[in-house]
């Protein structure tokens, strides 16, 4: 680590600023703010020896020959000192600040670039929102009383894990501030204990960029993740370093393991939710779409158990557009159903769903993929473009194209692996067109 990380309470201290320019009027004004006695010597004006009893200096002059002297003089007199672009005359840097006043975040690049300092800061001044300020200033009330009751420190984490998962900074974004400060006094005054809460959350089609900010902020924050078989090892390393994390994927007799039952999932659900849990049901896809996440929900709230939604981005579209196959488009493709090939019946109604949409998607069908085929190529004829994509969004992400007929053939000669989704449509034939000809202008 080049340098050392840390927060410096300069109030009544002397600090000095050399220089005229912008620099050293935006330094200047910094260091009052965080209550210093500030100077400010004018270049022309500075001479050795006018450092004394300072405890920090910037130097702004951008002149060789006065960051030379200033910088001798503060090293030998042990005073803490920045000369601005100049890292190699620097025992301290001034890091890029993201204020939610009492909360500061410093980023630092180590010097190497502050462009990407302020950038970072930018991001994190949009995901940090205003509420935060409050937020923290109310933590740090309940904090002072807790201590003074004399409650141990893991019961007091208890508590402001509680207030973290709590609808309080939602409050305090919507400015409903007695609302806010009545629910956290209830948390603190119940020490962390009282009923838990599900979050039935889609982790949409794989790549964990495609996740919804609502769901990273909830698994960042959840005692539990029960979280389906193929959910991306790169989503679960978004959860907290505390968060325990369970298994309890449906696995269609792949891998030689048993599938959990959906009863002994939901009776999971509840028995975490009613010990005072936040526990996160992480679904690949969306909750609502194939994932039975209907069925939990109702089980949920027959056992009056809080329930939070986070829908997600289902693979019977992101599959598609990962493609580069638009499910629908001007003048060839104007409506589009979503099945599955799984459960019973499934196979059945595609025929129908096929003559009545333009374009047809069915998830998980690679299993099926032969009578599927058929299926659909008896439907509406052997010819019609299909396509298989497996691993959507994932870096190995494949598909294949061709038509009903040989669809089948195609992905077994690929070894395409599941989970993947079957695309059906003259969509796929135009999209082919479109990217031969861009191709030929290209050449």
């Amino acid at each position: 680590m080049r340098y050392y990380p840390v927060f410096l309470d300069l109030a009544g201290q002397l600090c000095i600023v050399l220089g005229d320019g912008k620099f050293a009027v935006e330094k200047a004004a910094a260091l009052s703010e965080a209550g210093a006695n500030v100077r400010v010597i004018s270049t022309r004006d500075y001479r050795p020896g006018a450092l004394a009893g300072a405890r920090l200096v910037v130097d702004a002059s951008e002149d060789e020959e006065v960051n030379r002297l200033s910088w001798q003089e503060a090293e030998a007199a042990g005073i803490l000192i920045n000369v601005v672009d100049r890292p190699a005359q620097c025992r301290f840097i001034a890091p890029a600040i993201v204020r939610r006043d009492p909360l500061l975040v410093a980023i630092s690049t180590s010097g190497e670039s502050p462009f990407l300092a302020s950038m970072l800061r930018a991001r994190i001044e949009r995901w940090l929102g205003r509420e935060w300020g409050p937020f923290v200033a109310l933590v740090g009330e309940v904090r002072r009383r807790l201590r003074n009751q004399g409650l141990p420190i893991a019961e007091q984490t208890r508590v402001y894990r509680r207030l973290l998962n709590s609808d309080v900074r939602s409050l305090l974004r919507a400015r409903r501030t007695a609302e806010a400060n009545r629910l956290a006094a209830g948390i603190a005054a119940a020490q962390g204990n009282g009923s838990g809460r599900v979050a039935l959350v889609g982790a949409g089609p794989g790549d964990p960029d495609l996740l919804t900010v609502k769901a990273r902020d909830l698994i960042a924050g959840a005692d539990y993740v029960l979280h389906d078989a193929l959910i991306a090892p790169e989503t679960l390393a978004l959860c907290g370093p505390d968060t325990r994390l369970e298994n309890v994927g449906k696995r269609g007799g792949r891998g030689g393991r048993a599938s959990a039952r959906q009863a002994n999932i939901n009776a999971r659900l509840i028995e975490l939710a009613r010990a005072g849990h936040h526990v996160v049901r992480l679904k690949g896809g969306d909750p609502f779409m194939f994932g039975r996440g209907g069925e939990e929900l109702d089980e949920l709230r027959r056992a009056e158990v809080d329930v939070v939604i986070v829908p997600g981005v289902s693979s019977a579209l992101a599959a598609p557009a990962a493609a580069g196959i638009p499910v629908t488009r001007r003048g060839v493709a104007s409506s589009v159903a979503i099945t599955t090939a799984q459960g019973g019946g499934s196979i059945d109604r595609l025929p129908e769903l096929a003559r009545a949409a333009d374009t047809l998607v069915v998830l998980m069908a690679l299993g099926e993929l032969s009578e599927v085929a058929a299926v659909l190529g008896r439907a509406v004829g052997g010819s019609r473009p299909a396509a298989v994509i497996s691993n959507a969004t994932l870096p190995n992400q494949r598909s294949v194209r061709g038509t009903l007929d040989r669809i089948a053939r195609l992905a077994a000669e690929a070894a395409i692996e599941a989970p993947a989704t079957l695309v059906v449509g003259d969509v796929i034939a135009i999209e082919q067109v479109v990217g031969l000809e861009r191709i030929r202008v290209a050449l």
